[in-house]
């Protein structure tokens, strides 16, 4: 399947039944998919006439608490962000994905990672943020969008998916489950607006005057990002705790896997370290890894956006070195190996 259809099947047979968006590529895909299969699983597609349209309508379904998503590139996730802000305000689940093109600006369509800070570190006003799964496969397009929902509905909260041009746009093999079971009850939400008559009074918010009851509400909002921490995920590839530890994400980390086989050519020692959850970022298991590294190299899409996160994690016991490229330019396992080379020889030296 293509990346972003594969994303799309996975939503719906996570139950989601409400998709809002408005073109823009590279992410055309998904609801193109979804309005030609979503009406067909009882669900309701709707084309927004923007995307500050769309983000509302989301925040407007995941108040009646249905499960809904949204999908946009770069500058249309920009535009939600006054949207997403209102909807984790309100403690609502909703999932965002986001297929990352080359900024700033209008930039162009072709893949980056530059994106990062925006998704991590909540993006739009006030004291919030976002959990963001970081796929890196087709296979991981629809299993991680799943999961997405399911996260979202558990910590009430928004959740994004983070992935790029080219997972959105390349075809490659991938399993379905032999038997989808669409969840056939979704997690009870007594807080939800559902209009039911005699029910007691349910009112949906994020405008809390009072300055103190709107610190309660944010206290509460980050005990359930204290407690999602335990949702911390990553992946390994060929970790010994010698040589040069790749900390890097999504496509990079692709990119990064096959310099593994040409650094053995080399003769030299690396292993991968891939977040899957950006956040919460897995930041014990990668100060665990570094330490028992000689170096640390991040490997990004993007002027170095992770870094930041690699270097409080590694907690100045190792330094960390960084190699990326911008602009939609998509790095090469050969560019991964020199740098890995002059790291080599310098820590020698």
């Amino acid at each position: 399947m293509r990346g972003n259809e594969a994303l799309a099947q996975g939503a719906i047979d996570a139950g989601c039944r409400y998709f809002f968006g408005y073109p823009i590529t590279p992410q055309n895909e998904i609801p193109e998919y979804m309005a030609r299969h979503l009406p067909a699983a009882g669900g309701v597609f709707l084309q927004a006439e923007s995307e500050v349209a769309a983000i509302n309508m989301v925040y407007g379904a995941a108040a009646a608490g249905k499960r809904v998503m949204t999908t946009s590139s770069s500058p249309g996730i920009s535009l939600m962000q006054e949207g997403i802000s209102y909807i984790a305000g309100a403690e609502l689940p909703a999932v965002i994905v986001n297929i990352v093109r080359g900024g700033p600006g209008l930039g162009n369509i072709a893949p980056a990672q530059s994106d990062y800070f925006q998704a991590v570190k909540g993006g739009g006003h006030g004291d919030y943020r976002t959990l963001v799964l970081a796929p890196w496969s087709v296979q991981e397009m629809y299993e991680l969008t799943r999961l997405a929902f399911d996260l979202a509905d558990r910590y009430r909260t928004p959740v994004v998916v983070l992935a790029d041009a080219v997972l959105g746009q390349m075809m490659e093999p991938m399993v379905l489950p032999a038997e989808v079971v669409v969840p056939a009850s979704l997690p009870e939400k007594p807080w939800a607006t559902t209009g039911r008559q005699g029910g007691p009074k349910r009112i949906i918010n994020s405008l809390y005057i009072v300055p103190e009851e709107l610190e309660r509400v944010n206290q509460r909002i980050y005990r359930r990002y204290e407690e999602a921490q335990q949702e911390a995920r990553l992946a390994e590839e060929g970790l010994d705790g010698e040589g040069t530890l790749l900390v890097a994400y999504g496509t990079a980390a692709r990119v990064c896997k096959t310099a593994l086989a040409l650094v053995e050519r080399k003769g030299l020692r690396a292993g991968l370290l891939r977040p899957i959850t950006l956040y919460p970022f897995p930041g014990e298991a990668i100060a665990a890894a570094a330490e028992k590294a000689k170096a640390v190299l991040v490997v990004e899409m993007s002027m170095g956006q992770m870094v930041e996160d690699v270097e409080r994690a590694a907690g100045g016991k190792r330094r960390v070195h960084f190699l990326g490229r911008t602009g939609g330019v998509v790095l090469s396992p050969e560019e991964v190996l020199s740098v890995m080379e002059e790291i080599s020889v310098s820590s020698k030296a």
